[in-house]
């Protein structure tokens, strides 16, 4: 008899080789469409977002959210992870597509969208900071990691100005940050982060 035993072997109840990966596939799938209904929902909300209308949204139903996050705090805090992870791990990702300056550029934009996330669930009166929920990470800290990595590769080949630290940029993109969610036009917080950006050039001498 072969080692092996054919499909026709085994017993009924024993799972396929493999069989027992679907389901966690599927339910990490399910977990991220969560997460990203989630994140476009609070982002566009002028008002409190159900978490029935996250769920269909995503395309579950809404027992499968609860069952991935049993409360709208849970929801929100893996809403404010995910960003926070994507903005700090994209420094990296940028610099490995596009020279310094142009990656630190494309950077900014990314990281006033989170900002943006972070503002309307704030503004959430459920989940914001005069609820006590807001979850605590150290968001300043990634980010400042994050700031540190497109100047350090900007400095090294000369193409972003070396006296500039990690602090000073993410204060200036905190102000950037703060009108942008302030209501002011799209292309008035482009123009802002253009500004920043040329002033990150090393001077030019005549």
């Amino acid at each position: 008899m072969s080692a092996h035993a054919s499909s026709a072997d085994r017993n009924p109840g024993t799972p396929e080789p493999g069989a027992q990966r679907a389901p966690r596939a599927d339910a990490r799938r399910n977990r991220d469409k969560i997460i990203e209904a989630a994140r476009a929902a609070f982002t566009s909300a002028t008002e409190p977002v159900a978490l029935e209308t996250v769920a269909k949204q995503a395309g579950v139903g809404i027992a499968t959210l609860y069952r991935n996050f049993p409360t709208r705090d849970a929801l929100v805090e893996a809403v404010f992870a995910n960003e926070l992870d994507q903005v700090a791990a994209c420094a990296t990702r940028l610099l490995e597509e596009l020279p310094p300056p142009a990656a630190l550029r494309a950077w900014m934009d990314r990281y006033i969208a989170f900002a943006a996330t972070k503002h309307a669930m704030y503004r959430d009166p459920r989940t914001g900071p005069t609820a006590g929920r807001m979850p605590v990470i150290p968001t300043r800290e990634r980010i400042v990691e994050a700031v540190e990595t497109l100047l350090l590769a900007g400095a090294r080949d000369g193409s972003l100005r070396a006296d500039v630290t990690p602090d000073d940029l993410t204060t200036l993109l905190l102000g950037v940050s703060l009108a942008a969610v302030s209501g002011i036009r799209p292309e008035q917080t482009a123009r802002h982060l253009d500004l920043v950006a040329d002033g990150l050039r090393p001077a030019r001498h005549a």
